[in-house]
């Protein structure tokens, strides 16, 4: 083990030399066209292993993590004959071909029912048989997401992500070539602010193969969310944290207590985690669309953690042991063998953010629930009413009509297909009513959406669950804006 130390602190002072080509890499990334195909010197994957720390599996449903990658992103099955097709990409290195899933799945449901890995090692991510907490699926298992539930554009080419909702779980069990135990480990995955909760856990990393929980450092991911497990939080989050099993770490401590990171708010976020396996854990974000990396959190392991055990189940959307409450948005990610450089991380960001990921050109949330981040319920119409005046509440989320909401291009919040949501009254003050009306295209019926927000163009004041509260039934208001989870929603 401490030959292993002594040559990753070498690779470490020779880092210099890395840090260089990459620097130059991130340059011509930064530097490249758009709409320009993923060339070999800056996609993820051919930068990680020129920092001498390679992609062991690498999973995106929107583009190729390689230059030479040509083969399939992932995996659908219709419902109306149980057929299945495999998604690919435009070209080599390229972007995916969403047309193969939308003439596929024409006039029907489809589920996403596997995650290609693009690596040689084939770490595929099928729907997860499931583990100690049970999924929705047949005997336990997972299952699979809506795969029309979340278009975007890449470089102006259309593509859709996954969204995992509870439930909502991929794995690979023994995976090959995957860091166990204390071995050094790197993770990052671009996700949104835009859809997030506080429950274990929307995860992607590494986990058990039981799908058990094994103990303290028996795995190492990413999760994202408003989380707070240790309680004290400053903020309302979201945030990049890391589950190392048995706890969700902001720092070694536990909860986040730095003013400077309340929570992460863009629509497209780049998450990172890396773990040398006995001394040091490393958590960073990026806006995913410009910019470089923000470091939270660097220093040493949690008593008890080190060293990591960690073991080579690869999972996205569940924790360890196939915990599936949480909810979240992936559009790429990668797990990585070594403790990943500074100046290799600039460079993949530098990547992500050249790729254009935008909800533009007409993929604004349809038919979509909108959820309280602190409640965990949805933005509910009462009784199921489709009368003007009917108020707006927080209710369990159901899937019924009165929970489904459209925002259109006039910036209406839209239910039922003819009514919008609607400042009683045109009201402006602190604790005006929130209701429903027939939409007219006045300024109390729009709302601006951004980083998990939602605010009246009238007012100016935010969506807010009346007095913080959380049960069935509690009225929605206007409310000044004040960074509460009360006023924090998820929609998608």
């Amino acid at each position: 083990m401490w030959q292993a130390i002594r040559r990753q602190r070498k690779r470490f002072r020779t880092a210099g030399t890395f840090a260089s080509v990459l620097a130059a890499a991130a340059t011509i990334v930064a530097l490249a066209p758009a709409t320009s195909a993923v060339a070999a010197p800056s996609a993820v994957c051919d930068i990680y292993a020129a920092g001498g720390t390679p992609c062991i599996g690498a999973h995106s449903t929107t583009r190729a993590l390689s230059g030479s990658y040509n083969g399939p992103l992932y995996q659908v099955q219709r419902a109306s004959d149980k057929a299945y097709t495999d998604v690919g990409l435009l070209s080599a290195g390229g972007y995916a071909n969403a047309a193969t899933q939308d003439s596929f799945c024409a006039g029907t449901a489809c589920t996403i029912t596997k995650i290609y890995d693009q690596t040689s090692n084939h770490n595929d991510m099928p729907i997860s048989w499931g583990g100690y907490w049970k999924g929705p699926g047949p005997n336990g298992a997972d299952v699979g997401a809506d795969a029309k539930a979340l278009p975007l554009t890449v470089a102006g080419h259309p593509a859709y992500g996954i969204k995992v909702t509870q439930g909502v779980g991929y794995r690979v069990d023994n995976a090959r070539n995957a860091p166990t135990g204390s071995h050094p480990e790197g993770i990052y995955m671009v996700t949104s602010s835009n859809y997030v909760n506080q429950w274990c856990c929307f995860d992607y990393g590494s986990g058990e193969n039981s799908h058990t929980d094994t103990g303290n450092a028996t795995m190492n991911a990413i999760e994202w969310g408003t989380a707070c497990w240790f309680g004290g939080c400053v903020g309302a989050g979201p945030w990049v944290e890391a589950d190392l099993e048995n706890g969700m770490y902001h720092t070694n401590t536990g909860s986040n207590k730095d003013p400077a990171n309340s929570g992460v708010h863009f629509p497209f976020v780049s998450a990172w985690e890396k773990n040398n396996g006995t001394s040091n854990f490393t958590l960073k974000y990026g806006n995913a669309t410009s910019g470089g990396l923000t470091t939270t959190f660097s220093g040493p392991l949690p008593n008890g953690y080190s060293p990591m055990r960690t073991d080579s189940s690869l999972l996205l959307g569940t924790g360890g042991d196939n915990s599936v409450t949480g909810v979240g948005y992936f559009f790429e990610g990668a797990i990585i063998s070594g403790y990943p450089s500074d100046a290799t991380e600039n460079a993949v960001q530098a990547s992500i953010t050249a790729a254009g990921y935008s909800f533009g050109g007409g993929s604004n949330p349809s038919n979509a629930e909108i959820v309280g981040a602190q409640s965990g319920r949805c933005l509910d119409v009462t009784g199921q009413s489709t009368a003007n005046g009917a108020l707006a509440q927080l209710w369990d989320c159901s899937g019924g009509a009165n929970q489904r909401w459209t925002y259109t291009s006039g910036r209406q919040l839209q239910v039922y297909g003819n009514k919008c949501l609607d400042a009683s009254g045109q009201g402006t003050a602190n604790g005006t009513s929130v209701i429903i009306w027939d939409c007219n295209g006045q300024a109390n019926q729009q709302w601006n959406l951004s980083g998990g927000v939602i605010t009246g163009v009238q007012s100016g004041l935010c969506l807010d669950a009346n007095g913080a509260a959380t049960a069935n039934g509690t009225k929605i208001i206007l409310w000044s804006c004040n960074g509460g989870s009360n006023q924090r929603w998820s929609v998608g």
